[in-house]
């Protein structure tokens, strides 16, 4: 039976979860936040995104699949399976049953008609590939895959000024790790020609609408939906942690450049706020996604979305 999910106007949204649990502490992925505003708020924050008794940050790595105007669309495609990733060795060498929830919620790979990457980060493209016959191979075959232009450049190990050299050891293994992400993650699907660059915005039909959103990395997006009165924006890494929502200028500790990203945050907040947008971000545990209202000079949760809490 296919996963429970929600439907808006006329595209129903399904979310498959790959893994689920604790990623460091609260304050480490979001470093300028503080311990008060955690507690002030542990009501609703715990325990699907924050456990108080260790201060661990919680978080799902899932992907997101609507189905609009007779196709398959997937928002992001989590960590993927036997992954050399030195940044993370959490999830190096991951081992999960994706591809089989991925089914469960009736999707087979030759179904998916387009995979929308918000950004190129480790967690969000692995599963464009998968290993066969002795190499990496698009995972969904018949599938156009949306990569945004920024990143594209800003990642691809071909362009040696991409990024400034690392500084230490913990930037030159994090910098080893994007090589390794684009190699295994994007450039398959390069070789493959199913990969399609967009830069500014992309209109994929009449209801799913890609926009540039970059601060957290050059090339960040999100996706909008507009159907009928019903409005949605998918965020991807914009939000980490529903404390950004009550104080947008709080970064997460991925963010490439800080200011941006900021402002960034704030527009979409205000914009979702203004249009009621339900916002779905990227990893949010818990019912996933929620609607935001303006409070103050900043944002608070408004309603939860209708996905039931795993």
């Amino acid at each position: 039976m296919p996963s429970p999910g929600i439907v808006l106007g006329d595209v129903e949204i399904t979310r498959v979860i790959e893994w689920s649990g604790p990623i460091r502490t609260a304050r480490f992925i979001i470093p300028d936040s503080d311990e008060e505003t955690w507690r002030r708020n542990e009501d609703w924050l715990a325990p699907d995104f924050w456990t108080p008794a260790d201060d661990a940050y919680r978080r799902h790595i899932q992907t997101w699949v609507l189905r609009s105007e007779g196709r398959t669309i997937l928002v992001d495609t989590g960590v993927g399976n036997g992954r050399d990733r030195p940044q993370v060795p959490q999830f190096a060498h991951l081992r999960t049953d994706f591809p089989a929830r991925l089914r469960a919620a009736g999707v087979a790979p030759e179904d998916v008609d387009v995979v929308v990457n918000t950004h190129i980060h480790y967690d969000h493209v692995g599963w464009n590939t998968e290993w066969r016959d002795g190499r990496w191979v698009p995972a969904f075959p018949n599938a156009t895959y949306l990569v945004p232009r920024a990143d594209h450049r800003y990642f691809d190990p071909a362009n040696p000024g991409r990024t400034r050299p690392p500084r230490d050891d913990h930037e030159r293994v994090r910098w080893e790790g994007s090589r390794l992400v684009f190699e295994d993650s994007i450039a398959p699907v390069e070789r493959a020609g199913q990969l399609v660059l967009w830069e500014d915005s992309h209109r994929i039909d009449g209801n799913l609408l890609l926009e540039a959103a970059p601060g957290h990395t050059p090339g960040s997006s999100v996706l909008t939906l507009r159907s009928g009165t019903d409005r949605a924006v998918f965020v991807g890494d914009m939000l980490h942690s529903p404390v950004q929502v009550l104080v947008p200028e709080w970064n997460s500790c991925f963010c490439d450049d800080l200011r941006l990203a900021a402002r960034t945050r704030r527009a979409h907040l205000a914009r979702a706020a203004d249009q009621r947008e339900l916002v779905v971000p990227a990893h949010w545990p818990g019912h996933g996604a929620a609607e935001v209202r303006r409070e103050g000079d900043g944002f608070a949760i408004g309603t939860w979305a209708g996905f039931p809490r795993p």
